[in-house]
């Protein structure tokens, strides 16, 4: 399956490429929504695994984009925490838009691999 993983942090894209490729997975990264966006518009991606909060682009942005482009496009969001002005969880936004599932960073590896278990 290809995956990519759009995230700002290169640490944790190295972690993606760790986790997912031993698995099988062509992995592909983006560094920010816009980013991610012109590589699925030119790969045959089968997953998006996204941070929340970006430079650029946000993660909540891009799952709105993706939906509307690429509706049956599976999405996983994740954030290592925040939200709007305190008042809001990126999270739960993240769900009610669109995200097939939804973890806080770190992302635990076996819930990882369990869910992509879907879409092999």
């Amino acid at each position: 399956m290809k995956i990519i993983v759009v995230d700002d942090e290169a640490p944790i894209r190295k972690l993606f490429h760790k986790i997912l490729e031993p698995q099988g997975h062509e992995v592909l990264d983006a560094e920010n929504g816009k980013e991610a966006i012109e590589i699925i518009n030119n790969s045959d991606v089968s997953l998006v695994i996204t941070d929340i909060v970006m430079p650029i682009m946000h993660g909540v942005d891009l799952i709105m984009s993706l939906k509307k482009s690429f509706p049956d496009l599976p999405i996983i969001a994740m954030s290592g925490g925040g939200g709007i002005s305190g008042r809001f969880n990126y999270l739960e936004i993240a769900g009610m838009i669109g995200a097939e599932n939804i973890f806080n960073k770190p992302c635990p590896k076996d819930k990882l691999l369990k869910f992509l278990e879907k879409y092999e």
